[in-house]
């Protein structure tokens, strides 16, 4: 398995860029790129080229999460405005404003089956959780506070939540916190699980494996330089991943499930080959730390191949292709 650079696009943003998540296929348009940035704007991109189809405007901050619905129609966008904005992917229609007080949103997702969208809620020290269809708010889902804090210390909690997965079935929800935890919840019963442990910073970035026969694992990025692999169901940590000099920004799994993908504030994006449990590539386009690295779905020319893009502080994007 390998990367294989293939484009770059400097100053893709006018600011830093924090996020990005591929659009699915649908009858009338290929798989797209969305880029979100500090310039608070979001950009969507098609990587033939590449070419930036539109930029969307609506958010007065910073843009730090955005996300695809599966049926790659609409899609989702998260800013430190403390709003979520709902857009029609074609045509960049607004189709809802969904609020998030009491703190910031710092990461989104669509569970699987497009029914719901879960919002990791900074200082709110949860999850929330909104229904696809009417765009109401379901579900909150708590994390436990550290013991011994006052439940009126909201803003002092370590348990601000930073990162947010589902998992392929769609009935749990891994999020990652400030102080290192991971909090597992099942989403149908609305009750947390149990924590996994084992890192010492922030857990910026979850992903569940792409295996069938691995789909109770998870990939965990954290400040402290590691990637952790767990067994949710276990509660056990697997392996610890380490080569990164400086905070693991964001993690993603390939879809063939034999690899990772790692952005890190120390400016390289890393390729991780799970048997070997070691980084078999490190890619240093970048100048600047890299906040988010999101692979493609497969390419039609060749199943066993896909696209992978990356994002930077340095307001570039670049594609890169995995085979």
């Amino acid at each position: 398995m390998k990367l294989a650079p293939i484009n770059t696009v400097g100053n893709a943003h006018d600011d830093s860029v924090w996020t990005a998540a591929w659009v699915p296929a649908t009858d009338v348009s290929p798989p797209l790129l969305l880029t979100g940035s500090l310039d608070e704007t979001v950009r969507l991109w098609d990587p033939e080229g590449p070419q930036k189809l539109q930029t969307n405007t609506g958010h007065c901050l910073g843009v730090v999460s955005v996300a695809s619905h599966p049926s790659g129609r609409i899609a989702a966008s998260a800013s430190i405005d403390s709003f979520i904005r709902v857009f029609d992917v074609a045509t960049n229609n607004t189709i809802a404003t969904l609020e998030a007080p009491p703190s910031e949103v710092w990461q989104l997702q669509f569970n699987p089956q497009g029914t719901a969208l879960a919002a990791a809620g900074g200082g709110s020290a949860s999850v929330k959780l909104w229904d696809t269809a009417q765009w109401q708010l379901t579900a909150t889902l708590s994390v436990p506070r550290l013991e011994g804090l006052k439940p009126s210390e909201k803003t002092g909690s370590k348990k601000f939540v930073l990162s947010v997965a589902w998992s392929p079935d769609g009935t749990q929800i891994a999020c990652g916190s400030m102080d290192g935890t991971i909090s597992i919840f099942d989403v149908m019963r609305g009750k947390f699980l149990h924590h996994l442990e084992g890192h010492s910073m922030p857990v910026r970035s979850l992903v569940y494996s792409s295996a069938p026969l691995d789909a109770r694992v998870l990939f965990s990025a954290s400040d402290d330089g590691h990637i952790h692999v767990y067994d949710t169901e276990g509660k056990t940590m697997i392996s610890s991943l380490s080569g990164h000099t400086s905070w693991v920004l964001s993690v993603d799994v390939s879809p063939d499930g034999m690899a990772i993908a790692t952005g890190s504030s120390d400016r390289t994006v890393r390729l991780w080959d799970l048997k070997m449990r070691a980084a078999t590539q490190i890619m240093t386009s970048h100048t600047d730390q890299v906040w988010s690295v999101a692979f493609g779905p497969p390419l039609k020319t060749d199943v066993r191949s896909c696209l992978l893009a990356s994002v930077s502080d340095d307001k570039s994007l670049l594609f890169y292709t995995y085979s």
